[in-house]
């Protein structure tokens, strides 16, 4: 099939490439030439494991290709896709559709023959209905039909989840396009893999409902954490005691900071703002957002303790910046409420990341970035993971005694053991462990 996708950020490039190696033939949009001009090059703009041999091979094959404009992509498409971004608005907190609609009026002016307008973004319920009036408004005799297909791509393991996904949701009423969607997704419906068709609205709806409760998980045991540590629990085996239940589930129950990222943090607030303007206010949701904001914010004060009260004229080594691993994103990450509040409590902070120290530095003012962990850990008093990086797993702790100066580390990921850290001479201090 002819596919064209609109955009070329996480969503954009990472669909292209997969659809690509499925056999299609992909042509990836963007009005940025300076990425496309790279992208032809093989750089590729974003971090995410496997996606550089994607994209080099299928290019090499022929089979995915670049342009500046959709007149630029040339032939006619079977399927355009929109995977343009849609951040929060300033101000209210709605999802930003400006790219999309953009995108519809650029659509209108290229349809030839039937085309399946797929939206990819994420979008709030009813996005495609204005979608489609924008095409009819500016190319009334277009055959095309809107159809929505939300993502549900993982950062970190974004190329396994397009391939082998818990399910496709697609959003559509008509025949025509239902078809379409069926052989753009012909490998996964080989392979079984459940296919969700649905209204078009539903579709919208089922992104949003998913971020949101998978938030909630999240935030609930960041409270039971901090029920934990008042009570003597250990929130460890508070989460495999409850996740076990097949009716809650093992996954996204690990205490941390808070969640972060480009998908929870704007899916929900755009979810708080569409069920207020509907009438049905998502009071629940509300509630996580507010208590993500203040956790993040509290994290530091947990640091600040460790050290009796106060870490000024302190030097703490941050290990880990971006707001989860395998992804150089910085988008809501927690280390940005962190670690100011570190500074204005007159700490020096020392960093490191392996992916996000280059979209980190200008966020971060006032960072000295490291060269690795031990580097970070040079003659620091406090020792803090704030991201869960593989490399960290497995610090070598006679090393880091002799490096720093103090022998405090706080563990946000819970990825040590109090009584490993403690039999090596330093203090621990992790989440939920009362």
């Amino acid at each position: 099939m002819r596919v064209m996708i609109i955009g070329t950020g996480y969503v954009g490039l990472v669909s292209g490439a997969c659809f690509a190696d499925f056999g299609h033939q992909v042509t990836c949009v963007d009005t940025d030439g300076g990425k496309i001009s790279k992208l032809r090059h093989g750089e590729i703009p974003i971090f995410e494991p496997g996606l550089g041999r994607l994209v080099e091979s299928n290019a090499k094959a022929g089979r995915l290709t670049f342009a500046t404009s959709l007149d630029e992509a040339g032939a006619d498409a079977d399927v355009v896709l929109i995977a343009v971004g849609t951040p929060s608005r300033r101000g209210d907190g709605f999802a930003d559709l400006d790219y999309v609609y953009q995108a519809a009026r650029d659509i209108a002016g290229a349809i030839r023959g039937f085309t399946v307008v797929v939206n990819k973004s994420t979008v709030p319920v009813g996005t495609g209905d204005e979608v489609e009036r924008i095409i009819r408004e500016h190319n009334a005799q277009a055959d095309f039909a809107v159809v929505s297909n939300p993502e549900f791509l993982r950062e970190g393991a974004a190329i396994g989840d397009f391939k082998r996904p818990d399910r496709v949701v697609i959003g559509t009423n008509d025949d025509r396009a239902r078809a379409v969607m069926k052989e753009l997704y012909r490998p996964l419906f080989l392979n079984e893999t459940p296919i969700v068709f649905t209204s078009r609205r539903s579709s919208e709806l089922i992104k949003y409902a998913s971020n949101a409760f998978l938030a909630t998980k999240i935030s609930f045991i960041n409270e039971m954490a901090d029920l934990c540590e008042k009570t003597g629990a250990d929130v460890q085996a508070v989460s495999r005691g409850i996740g076990l239940d097949k009716r809650i589930g093992p996954k996204f129950l690990h205490a941390g900071p808070g969640y972060g990222g480009s998908c929870f943090p704007k899916d929900t607030l755009a979810l708080v703002r569409t069920a207020r303007e509907a009438g049905a206010p998502a009071t629940i949701v509300e509630a996580v957002i507010a208590a993500n904001d203040a956790r993040k914010k509290a994290m530091a004060g947990k640091v600040i303790a460790s050290c009796g009260g106060s870490v000024a004229g302190m030097v703490i080594a941050v290990l880990g910046v971006s707001f989860k691993p395998n992804t150089d994103d910085m988008r809501e990450a927690p280390s940005l409420s962190i670690i100011p509040a570190l500074q204005q409590d007159g700490a020096t902070i020392r960093a490191y990341d392996p992916q996000a120290m280059g979209e980190a530095e200008p966020l971060l003012p006032g960072v000295a970035w490291c060269e690795d962990p031990y580097d970070c850990a040079s003659d620091a008093d406090v020792l803090v993971i704030i991201t869960e990086w593989d490399q960290f797993r497995a610090l070598d702790f006679a090393k880091l005694k002799q490096l720093m100066k103090g022998r405090a580390i706080v563990d946000f990921r819970n990825i040590y053991t109090p009584s490993e850290v403690e039999a090596a001479g330093f203090r621990y201090t992790g989440v939920g462990r009362g």
